[in-house]
């Protein structure tokens, strides 16, 4: 059985959503929450598979919740279930730690498939939804792709030794260049890139340098 708490402010919708839950044979609804902050402490007592979180709620919102809840218990499965699907909600949902995003006008056997999904450890996201989170990916690894553009090819090439962990001196032995030559490249590099030191570099090349 997949255990499922809710968690709206709506009385309306916790009955209706419960009602529908208790027509499903592997899905048992533990309890339900009013707002964020019953959530949170519900989550400690039942120990949920699977948690519906609304958004918009008193005390605590559903994305304070979320998190709190992910970060206390990462076995625990959060799906928001919300009426919001612009980049605003949907962008901080996915940070805190939210496993899925559904919209509240999603058919009841999509919802039930979807739970069923997140219980699995797949992700599920409305497709409203997956644009906004495309998009704010794209957006994100478009400035350090943009900062690795103004790199010559010889400091991509000192950026790639940095990365390996080698010394100024041990680059300069890599690339037939004296260690002063290196110690250039490296403070261009520092600079093109706004980092503060070669440990930055490295993990910045890490990320975001392909080899």
């Amino acid at each position: 059985m997949i255990k499922v708490l809710i968690a709206d402010d709506h009385h309306v919708v916790r009955r209706g959503l419960h009602f529908f839950l208790k027509t499903q044979k592997d899905i048992q609804v533990i309890g339900e929450a009013k707002d964020g902050a019953e959530a949170i402490n519900l989550a400690d007592e039942l120990n949920p598979d699977v948690i519906l979180m609304d958004l918009q709620m008193p005390v605590k919102d559903g994305i304070e919740a979320t998190k709190s809840i992910v970060e206390k218990h990462p076995h625990i499965k959060v799906l928001i279930l919300t009426s919001f699907a612009d980049q605003d909600h949907v962008i901080p949902a996915i940070q805190a730690g939210a496993a899925g995003y559904q919209l509240k006008d999603v058919e009841p056997d999509e919802l039930s498939a979807a739970i069923r999904a997140i219980y699995r450890g797949e992700s599920q996201l409305h497709p409203k939804v997956t644009y906004h989170v495309l998009s704010h990916l794209s957006n994100e690894n478009e400035a350090p792709q943009k900062k690795l553009k103004q790199l010559t090819k010889r400091e991509l090439e000192v950026l790639h030794e940095i990365c390996k962990g080698k010394s100024n001196k041990e680059i300069a032995s890599s690339l037939y260049i004296t260690e002063k030559t290196v110690k250039t490249h490296v403070s261009n590099i520092l600079a093109k890139l706004e980092l503060a030191d070669r440990t930055q570099a490295a993990l910045f090349a890490v990320k975001y340098l392909n080899d």
